[in-house]
């Protein structure tokens, strides 16, 4: 039972890692335009956003 709880739980953070890296990936895209357009609230804004990705990553890679 353990092992079988294991798997499930790594199964999901692979799946959890794969939709942050979309939303790093968008959250990217966003701010290239933002900085395209010289608007400095949604380069703060996009930055923010990809900081707080970021350490959900780290979370779950760890």
């Amino acid at each position: 039972m353990k092992y079988v709880l294991g798997t499930l739980y790594k199964e999901k953070s692979l799946d959890n890692l794969q939709v942050i890296r979309m939303e790093i990936d968008y959250e990217l895209l966003t701010l290239y335009d933002a900085m395209k357009k010289e608007d400095a609230i949604e380069i703060i804004k996009s930055k923010e956003r990809l900081i707080c990705l970021r350490k959900q990553w780290l979370d779950l890679k760890a």
